[in-house]
């Protein structure tokens, strides 16, 4: 994907959904994953022609994972001229090491976030991006259906009542193919899959269970999105902006 066409994507989520208004300061977690690399190189570049004048901070929770490296990302900072901030921890530890947890993600999501939300707060950030595409929208909803008996997935716009953090999605309408085509053609410092957890996750089964309906049924992933959008779901209803 060219940069022109993720700028376009970008922009429409973040107009659409008023994700980005005048004098925010905006924290992109980064994690060292395509994700959330591609987000800092999309928002970076909008900055430059968006009506709305805003900051950015680029932020990584290390979570003390052997072998991770952020060098690659600080140069990158430096490149698109984004602050660059290192959350040093004993995530990785504290759950591998100490509690032995047979089932990490969840707590591991959430010591992260706090320690990311606690870094927001501090660089005086008002609202953090997430690098959640189509992909882990569609997921998601799968995740909810199949494991909680709801119609339910994130929303482009969440504002976190506990910290007085905005959440926002700016790549929700960019396919996760097309991430990983800009994160190869751009050659951005992806970090290899270092958690022990990677791949025997429910989200890997959600995701190649989408894969496999895609295959069956061409077509499936966009109809399953659509159906996002024109639903009840919290957030979704562009109605609720007018």
């Amino acid at each position: 994907m060219e940069l022109q066409r993720l700028l376009s994507l970008t922009r429409k989520a973040v107009d659409e959904y008023s994700q980005i208004e005048e004098g925010d300061r905006i924290a992109v977690g980064i994690s060292g994953g395509k994700d959330s690399l591609t987000l800092l190189y999309a928002l970076s570049n909008l900055r430059r022609f968006y009506p709305n004048s805003y900051e950015l901070r680029a932020i990584t929770v290390d979570l003390g994972l052997p072998g991770f490296d952020t060098e690659g990302i600080r140069a990158l900072c430096e490149k698109l001229e984004v602050p660059y901030t290192v959350v040093e921890t004993d995530i990785y530890r504290i759950i591998f090491n100490e509690r032995r947890e047979s089932n990490p993600c969840s707590l591991c999501a959430k010591m992260r976030k706090g320690s990311l939300n606690e870094a927001i707060k501090e660089l005086g950030c008002n609202k953090v991006a997430y690098g959640h595409h189509k992909d882990d929208v569609v997921e998601t909803l799968l995740l909810s259906l199949i494991f909680e008996g709801r119609f339910h997935t994130f929303s482009p716009v969440t504002y976190l009542d506990r910290t007085g953090i905005t959440v926002i999605r700016p790549l929700l309408y960019v396919e996760e193919a097309d991430v990983i085509g800009f994160a190869n053609k751009m050659e951005l410092p992806v970090a290899g899959k270092l958690c022990p957890a990677d791949g025997h996750t429910k989200r890997e089964y959600a995701k190649d269970l989408l894969n496999q309906l895609n295959r069956d049924n061409p077509g499936v992933k966009d109809r399953i999105f659509t159906a996002i959008e024109g639903s009840f779901i919290k957030g979704w209803s562009k109605n609720e902006l007018s």
